[in-house]
């Protein structure tokens, strides 16, 4: 089952394919998505990778929490789900 992780405190440079890069090191990525800002178009500054198994995100997790990229420490934490919005 895939497995979905929180990426935060990213440098604002960094692309989607580097992140890619970077957490391929670990397994196999389905999708490696950095958010950006729908009116500015910069990034926010945190992304989501999601892996094809357990192992590999808790592997990835270990190795780069905390780890310096891009002058940056960055965060690496389970991604939590998704919260039900308000029906209006």
């Amino acid at each position: 089952m895939a497995k979905k992780l929180f990426i935060g405190n990213l440098s604002f440079n960094m692309t989607d394919d580097q992140l890619t890069q970077l957490f391929s090191a670990y397994g196999k990525v389905v999708s490696a998505n950095i958010v950006f800002d729908k009116f500015s178009h910069r990034s926010k500054g945190f992304a989501f990778v999601e892996f094809e198994t357990e192992e590999e995100a808790q592997a990835a997790m270990a190795a780069l929490d905390g780890t310096e990229q891009d002058g940056r420490n960055i965060a690496v934490k389970e991604a939590l789900p998704r919260p039900d919005k308000p029906q209006m």
